[in-house]
């Protein structure tokens, strides 16, 4: 049931610990401009390290053939410059929106290329002790992710800067504009094409392509596209949005509606040894690699592009990202919302086990691959690996949660409420105007959980859903706070900036405020580091840095 107006008005009354959470996400910001504002350059420019050593305050560092690079990753403070802007909002305090337009606009002023493109991302930073890019530790191109810049705050910084980046990021990125084929890497000095005034050919599923149709690269373009088409009215922009996301939906498997990673198949430009031994047979130059390695067993439909080992890609982020945009974009969003459905819907089908609240490893076919043991080593792992289902992710239960406050689909309810369960969170009801039994004793600390709980808080305004945010967050107060920053575990060493948890804390400050959904929406933003890196080999930040304990 709807709570009444006198009881929506009794539950947004302010607590000490609401009060309590606040302050602590006032505290980290606070260390964040204290302790990270560059103050390393000696020109006191306005931009940010990506973290520091807990107990020595010294900024995170990578380590390259025996130099030590003091990392500056805007990529990587994306989740911060949205925590800066929102305290603004609801502290009334400038300094914090203005920090995150100073850096925004000092990247644009004197760090970006000729063609529009940042030095961000996956294979570049700038090293904040020369104020100079670096990339050579791998491949030195322009590499997004599941990055999702904040593309709001960027827009208000400088509207032709952003609308220069965007186009700059998809022409370095799309290879080819008549069949779509894309990559994850984008060439800093690649001259600007024609862009949305290319010819598109249609092109059948799977094609042999030069590039890798990754859906990580894919989403953010997707959201780039549609964002600029937003805020800067772009029809084409959009036009080119749709069509590379119909790309992932056309190459789903035609029986079971489910997949996929990639659209296209890695053009075969030398032939795979007859027994892979080591790493540089994976590379995607010998042809599609799930191909490689497990045609033997599977035939045609072991592809790349119909691998769903894990759901957390396709369901998890590409879903919250394009159920964002059908929202964002009102009736010209009416087809990301559509498709996403189904392939949502599909992978319950298929995919999900609600009696231990996982989902199988399977082919897009449907094939289930649990207790699979690899009988060859391979770009999925070793021989002798065995595949197993994978927990219900809060990703993944994220996008159910927001599928369903935009569809009110009761199928979707039973996942949500299913997933619900899983983590012991109570029971939302057999139908949404059910009365909740919710577990407000949950030790739960995950910020994704408050997001989907807010989701759920959209559609049922019922006060216990917000009971349960407040939990929650206090929660990650409890078992993530420590010495002034939001870390997975006190016994890390290095705290990163970039950390969901304020953001989560914030979005059940907005719903206290009355403004939840006036909040910009959590897309899985994320930022990585990903190269060599002196003693670890080929890695990423996280693992080189951020998880390393005391």
């Amino acid at each position: 049931m709807n709570p009444s107006e006198s009881n929506r008005s009794s539950i947004l009354t302010r607590t000490v610990a609401d009060e309590a959470r606040l302050q602590a996400v006032r505290t980290f910001a606070d260390n964040v401009l204290t302790k990270g504002q560059d103050h390393f350059s000696g020109q006191n420019t306005p931009l940010f390290i990506d973290g520091i050593h807990l107990d020595s305050a010294d900024p995170v560092q990578w380590i390259f053939q025996d130099q030590r690079f003091t990392i500056s990753n805007l990529a990587s403070q994306q989740n911060l410059f949205r925590t800066l802007d929102l305290l603004t909002r609801f502290c009334g305090v400038h300094k914090y929106r203005q920090a995150a337009e100073e850096a925004f606009r000092y990247h644009f002023d004197h760090l970006a290329s000729d063609c529009g493109l940042l030095r961000w991302g996956g294979h570049q930073f700038v090293d904040l002790i020369t104020l100079q890019p670096v990339g050579r530790f791998d491949a030195d191109r322009h590499e997004f992710k599941f990055s999702f810049p904040y593309y709001e705050l960027m827009w208000k910084v400088n509207p032709e800067a952003t609308k220069k980046f965007i186009r700059a990021f998809w022409n370095a990125h799309v290879l080819n504009w008549g069949n779509l084929d894309m990559n994850r890497h984008g060439a800093y000095d690649q001259p600007m094409g024609k862009l949305w005034a290319s010819t598109y050919q249609n092109p059948e599923p799977f094609f042999e392509g030069q590039g890798l149709t990754f859906i990580n690269c894919g989403t953010d373009l997707i959201y780039a596209g549609a964002m600029l088409h937003q805020l800067g009215g772009e029809e084409g922009a959009l036009e080119w949005s749709q069509r590379l996301a119909h790309q992932y939906v056309r190459a789903r498997h035609p029986e079971t509606g489910l997949g996929v990673y990639q659209y296209s198949k890695p053009r075969r430009q030398q032939q795979p040894p007859a027994v892979m031994t080591e790493s540089r047979h994976t590379n995607s130059s010998y042809g599609d690699r799930a191909g490689n390695q497990f045609s033997q067993e599977f035939g045609e439909v072991a592809r790349e592009g119909y691998a769903i080992f894990s759901g957390e890609s396709i369901y998890g982020t590409n879903a919250l990202v394009q159920l964002h945009l059908a929202e964002y974009l009102g009736t010209k969003g009416a087809n990301f919302l559509e498709w996403t459905i189904d392939g949502l819907k599909a992978y319950m089908k298929y995919g999900y086990m609600p009696q231990t609240n996982q989902f199988r490893p399977m082919w897009a076919d449907g094939t289930d691959l649990t207790g699979f043991i690899f009988p060859r080593f391979g770009y999925y792992g070793p021989a002798g690996k065995t595949l197993s289902p994978s927990p219900a992710s809060l990703s993944i239960w994220l996008s159910y949660a927001r599928a369903f406050r935009l569809t009110s689909d009761p199928e979707i309810w039973q996942m949500v409420r299913s997933i619900a369960k899983g983590y012991d969170l109570g029971d939302i009801g057999e139908k949404p105007m059910n009365e909740p039994s919710l577990n407000l004793d949950s030790t739960e600390a995950n910020p994704l959980a408050i997001f989907a709980v807010l989701e759920i808080y959209r559609a049922i305004p019922h006060p216990l859903y917000l009971d349960l945010a407040r939990q929650l967050a206090d929660n990650i107060i409890q078992q993530r706070f420590h010495q002034g920053f939001f870390l997975p575990s006190g016994k890390r060493i290095h705290a990163s900036f970039n950390e969901v948890d304020p953001l989560a804390i914030l979005a059940v400050e907005a719903a206290l405020q009355n403004q939840l959904a006036e909040l910009p929406p959590y897309l899985a933003s994320r930022g990585y580091i990903h190269g060599r890196y002196d003693g670890y080999g080929r890695t990423t930040d996280n693992h080189a840095i951020y998880s390393v304990t005391e």
